[in-house]
């Protein structure tokens, strides 16, 4: 391996100094020593992929530092070397990019998925810091699946569905175009061999047949850019075979459908003469419409520019065209790595740097409001959704947002405020839901409310990982406080049963009983209860420094009061659907926090056999909530009898929520059932009058379950 590490040295001092070699000259020697006697799986010494890496990203010209730590990457997640040590050798910073690679593998998780999850969160911050280390980590990926032929079947597919995943759209979100389309193609490969072998082959049958097409579009395309004036380098190019199996599977074609395997790039020498090429070629082709893109005006979020076209070439073969200067085509090509590949380039590096750092400092901040690594690994898959629409803010600025994103994801992505307190949007000055998926273009203005919250339903449709860990983050937050409210009540109850008021209990007791119970705060104490997690008494008890029963303690006097408006802390029960004026009781279920149910629900009867569980409760006489309740008719089969049940249903003050009918069977009856919002028992009686006035209505019950 010497003389393989000698020859690579030679090749990098054509960019790096004489002092850099010699430190990697050092590391490796070091990395060398630290795997002496490991071999990979195809009988290579291991320090041959280290090697590999650093050539990897030695071709993008990257810093000593990060060639460096390609070379120790595997040092402490493989051998004894610790992070202190590679720090005393080589420098922090090296020692900081190697733990950022290094995989937690001294840390036991209860799964493989839960371990993948960590080591890609950590993995992930890491990059936030220094977006160096995921470039290390696709070299040593891309390294990996090129010789992954080596390895098990089982671990083969495992690793090529990881790459496809996340290392992929990871390296199409930077920008990495050739690395991520290799990768795609590893996967591939891996994935589905045989899919893979015979569409390779499908595709060397094709350039064969299809080479007269192509050199004739590229002679034609070539003439016309020359008598427009237009300076350019024309070529043609082959699309990679994870496109055109992408292709074939989203729109069900077979290969012979796929008509555009084949595309052509043309590289200009300014802004100015690509649109020139581009005129020049809708002349020569008529352009498909609805096929125009333009990159330059509105890059793609990784800092891609081209102008995308479709023309309708010779035989009626579509043809994909791409115009380029050859800035763009640096950035296209490299990406973020151009940063250092091409230092002397103009400013448009600059605006990627800056869009690869707000998308790094995203995912810190869904990384923050992530309950855990699998959390975490979610928004992540969402965040790197590959395609993308472009919306307008009112003041004209420009958000990219991905594809099937909707008004609430565009709400966020302006500012978290935005989202929580949205409530209303206009999209191209008119009102829509705000589930409305966006389109290109669209000019999207959010309504807010100062009390408006965020509702659990946009959970179902919202897209991008930074609206999708916003929300979940506000209700976690709304639900603990919930709960610790209503825990505060159930301890005032059972600390009133034992004869003791709240403020009895010194500040001392409390943090006694927090550290024995081993938790975080009062609060969280409080919202165990809440949700059922500890049971009041026993807390009422420890708390109080009581053990055993006191001859004056009672039964829990008065009873837990409803209100309706307790949030997410107390729930009403699916299965009876109580309503003010309902006898009911509350249960105790662990997780959820309170559900109340009526005196005669079925559930109550089965959990009389726990009465730990139970708790009396009562109504506010003052309740404001609307409730839900289900109601069925038996109907006479007439025209018009939806129309006056509904009538009445409004009339009598009362929204309805869902209607039903049973299909015609040709009976002479038929069934309708409505769950409509009442305030209380006796609303629903006014209603229950109202609607038996009706001749038509012939049977009238309350539905429960």
């Amino acid at each position: 391996m010497q003389a393989a590490a000698a020859a690579l040295f030679k090749d990098w001092s054509g960019y790096l100094k004489p002092e850099d070699i010699s430190r990697l000259e050092s590391a490796f020697q070091f990395s060398e020593q630290a795997h002496e006697g490991q071999f990979r799986q195809s009988g290579e010494p291991y320090v041959s992929h280290p090697l590999a890496v650093a050539n990897i990203l030695a071709q993008w010209h990257l810093d000593s530092q990060a060639l460096t730590a390609a070379l120790l990457h595997d040092v402490m997640e493989d051998t004894s070397v610790t992070k202190t040590e590679i720090s005393r050798n080589f420098g922090k910073p090296v020692a900081e990019l190697v733990d950022g690679v290094s995989k937690l593998d001294r840390i036991e998780f209860e799964s493989h998925a839960e371990a993948q999850a960590e080591n890609f969160r950590k993995m992930l911050l890491a990059m936030a810091r220094d977006v160096r280390v995921i470039l290390i980590k696709l070299a040593d990926r891309l390294h990996n699946m090129r010789t992954l032929d080596a390895v098990t079947p089982d671990k083969r597919r495992r690793i090529a569905r990881e790459t496809l995943d996340i290392y992929a759209p990871i390296a199409n979100r930077l920008g990495l175009n050739s690395i991520y389309q290799e990768l795609e193609d590893l996967s591939l490969k891996h994935l589905y061999p045989d899919r893979h072998r015979v569409l390779a082959k499908a595709v060397k049958a094709a350039r064969g047949n299809r080479r007269e097409v192509v050199g004739k579009v590229l002679d034609a395309i070539k003439r016309k850019l020359k008598s427009a004036g237009v300076e350019a380098h024309a070529l043609g190019r082959e699309k990679h075979l994870h496109s055109i199996y992408r292709k074939m599977r989203e729109k069900h074609l077979t290969f012979a459908q796929v008509q555009d395997v084949y595309g052509f790039r043309i590289i200009v020498n300014d802004v100015p003469s690509c649109y020139v090429a581009l005129g020049a070629l809708h002349g020569l082709y008529k352009p498909i419409p609805g096929k125009f893109k333009d990159y330059i005006a509105i890059p793609k979020s990784n800092g891609y520019q081209s102008l995308h076209t479709t023309l309708f070439g010779p035989f009626s073969t579509p043809i994909e065209v791409q115009i380029r200067t050859q800035e763009m085509h640096k950035i296209a090509e490299a990406g973020v790595a151009s940063h250092w590949l091409y230092k002397d380039s103009d400013t448009s590096l600059s605006d990627l740097q800056k869009k690869t750092h707000q998308w790094l400092q995203s995912l810190l901040e869904i990384q923050s409001q992530s309950g855990d690594s699998a959390e975490f690994l979610e928004h992540l898959k969402v965040d790197l959704f590959p395609d993308a629409v472009y919306v307008f803010t009112p003041k004209g600025k420009i958000l990219s947002l991905p594809r099937g994103a909707t008004a609430v994801d565009f709400a966020y992505a302006v500012h978290t405020d935005i989202g929580n307190r949205c409530v209303a949007v206009k999209i191209n000055q008119e009102l829509m839901p705000l589930r409305t998926e966006l389109k290109n273009g669209d000019r999207v203005e959010i309504i807010t409310a100062a009390h408006a919250k965020p509702n659990p339903l946009w959970l179902n449709f919202v897209t991008t990982g930074k609206a999708r860990s916003r929300i979940r983050h506000f209700l976690k937050t709304m639900h603990f406080q919930e709960s610790a409210k209503l825990g505060e009540r159930l301890l005032n109850q059972a600390l009133a049963a034992l004869g003791a008021a709240p403020a009895e209990i010194k500040e001392a007791q409390w943090d006694k009983f927090v550290r024995d119970a081993g938790a975080k705060a009062r609060q969280e104490v409080l919202a165990d209860i809440g949700l059922g997690k500890r049971l009041a008494a026993v807390v009422a008890r420890r708390v109080l420094s009581r053990s055993e029963p006191g001859p004056h303690e009672t039964p829990a006097p008065g009873s837990v009061i409803i209100r309706g408006s307790e949030g997410m802390a107390v729930q009403f029960a699916s299965c009876c659907r109580p309503i003010p004026g309902d006898p009911i009781i509350g249960l105790i279920s662990k997780g959820q926090g309170m559900v109340i149910h009526t005196h005669d629900c079925p559930v109550v009867a089965k959990a009389r056999h726990d009465p730990e569980r139970m708790l009396d409760v009562a109504w506010d006489p003052e309740t404001r909530k609307l409730f839900e309740v289900s109601i069925k008719l038996v109907v006479a089969n007439q025209r018009g009898v939806l129309a006056k049940v509904a009538a009445e249903i409004a009339e009598a003050d009362s929204n309805i929520q869902n209607v039903a009918v049973d299909p015609e069977d040709g009976s002479s009856y038929t069934n309708m059932f409505f769950t409509i919002q009442v305030s209380n028992r006796l609303h629903l009686a006014r209603i229950v009058r109202a609607l038996r006035r009706i001749p038509e209505v012939v049977r009238l019950s309350r539905v429960k379950g």
